[in-house]
């Protein structure tokens, strides 16, 4: 199960989230609790690249007025990467003295080493990640480099010292990924999807959606958010091993239950995000948008930004196309979401996800 929540005040998005999800069937007040965002890297969370302190805040607001007591926030940035530098950038100092949460950096704790046999792969991760009652992993919706696509499994990354995560990339990441979320208890994950990167995992060309979701299997909401990019599980390779070795239930259109809350809250497309458009339209003759949601308008972007085909149609999105049944382009119009119903060629679902838009196109 899958829960989603929209909108621009991210403590509240994140709170009432948590508390239409079923969190409370797993989490007791007793437990230690860990949270573990994404800062690879020390950058602002507005560049699309690390975990905005206001979801975090939202989750520790839910979790103290659960009755939870113990709390952390556990990380470890990338090789070279100061944690404590990023931690300061991306706004997480105010947390730790408004709520009396410690910010913890992995990279100089003990670790232990633990082997997952069906991938013969051994993985040092680090004791503070493995020595807790309940683990939130909070990772960034986005783009990566050499994955394609990063969310919730390979966030764990950060929970193993600089020596393993650049040995990871030696051995290849896929297979390291996947025996690391074998071996790592993950009990919840929280998603920051409010304006993950396009196409590098540390952040400079953001894409604003201002969409939360969370859920307990990490498997099932990264096959689910990696079609919202524009990729399949089949080209992710860790992914294909969670499912291969069993870490969960691939996200089904047809079993999958989706629990979207305040969908009628779905923000309009913010200025930044429509002029990315010219950026990313990559031989597109033109984008028509008429009170397009940013999740709808986001995933067409997402599309033309890992499609690199010339084409002379029109695509249009947005609520102003409801009724209609073209854009000025005339037949030559592609519609784009539920709103564009009317339209002889036009790719379902609200939203729509990019993946669907690019297999269209195709």
């Amino acid at each position: 199960m899958i829960f989603v929540n929209y909108g621009k005040n991210f403590v509240q998005a994140t709170y009432e989230l948590l508390e239409a999800s079923d969190i409370k069937d797993y989490l007791k007040p007793e437990m230690s609790v860990s949270i573990k965002p994404n800062l690879v890297v020390a950058r602002p969370p507005n560049e699309g690249a690390t975990t905005h302190p206001e979801v975090v805040e939202g989750i520790i607001k839910f979790l103290q007025d659960f009755g939870v007591k113990d709390i952390q926030i556990i990380e470890s940035s990338s090789v070279g990467q100061s944690t404590m530098n990023a931690f300061r950038l991306a706004g997480y100092f105010p947390l730790e003295k408004k709520y009396g949460v410690p910010l913890i950096d992995l990279k100089d704790t003990p670790t232990r080493l633990l082997r997952f046999s069906a991938l013969d792969t051994e993985v040092q991760i680090c004791e503070r990640a493995l020595d807790t009652d309940f683990f939130i992993n909070v990772p960034v919706l986005k783009a990566h480099s050499q994955t394609l696509f990063t969310c919730c499994m390979k966030n764990l990354k950060g929970c193993i010292p600089e020596a393993e995560m650049k040995r990871f990339h030696t051995i290849g990441l896929h297979r390291p990924i996947a025996a690391l979320n074998a071996l790592l208890p993950v009990h919840y994950n929280v998603v920051d999807g409010i304006c993950g990167d396009l196409s590098f995992e540390e952040g400079g060309t953001p894409l604003e959606t201002n969409r939360l979701l969370c859920g307990r299997d990490a498997l099932e909401l990264d096959t689910y958010c990696c079609g919202l990019i524009g990729c399949t599980p089949k080209e992710v390779g860790y992914l294909l091993f969670g499912k291969e070795y069993g870490m969960g239930t691939p996200y089904d259109e047809e079993t999958t239950k989706i629990v979207e809350l305040n969908a009628e809250n779905k923000p309009t497309v913010p200025q930044t995000t429509a002029r990315l458009a010219d950026k990313y339209r990559q031989g597109y003759s033109s984008i028509e948008e008429d009170q397009a949601c940013s999740v709808c308008y986001a995933a067409l972007i997402h599309a033309l930004n890992r499609s690199g085909k010339g084409t002379n149609r029109e695509f249009c999105v947005g609520q102003g196309f409801k009724g209609k049944k073209e854009g000025k382009g005339g037949s030559m119009s592609v519609g784009i979401g539920a709103c564009t119903s009317g339209f002889p060629a036009h790719v379902k679902g609200c939203p729509p996800k990019a993946v669907d838009i690019l297999e269209f196109l195709k």
